[in-house]
């Protein structure tokens, strides 16, 4: 069984931004994940990470540079 280490590409406290993020990755064949681990009763309180494959992180963080532009 090939088990990949999952890295944190990016964390947040605004969710939809990283669900915008996921769709972007998503389109380009990176399999990603998020992890919220924003408390449901004080919203404004801990942040979500946005997981995707080691071996998948260097690609990732391309992407997100050539959007920045």
């Amino acid at each position: 069984m090939n088990l990949e280490k999952w890295v944190t590409l990016i964390t947040s406290n605004k969710s939809y931004q990283l669900n915008i993020i996921e769709g972007r990755l998503s389109e380009n064949g990176i399999q990603s994940v998020i992890i919220n681990k924003i408390d449901s009763s004080y919203l404004n309180f801990g942040e979500a990470e946005l997981n995707v494959k080691e071996s998948d992180l260097e690609r990732a963080k391309e992407i997100l540079k050539d959007d920045e532009k």
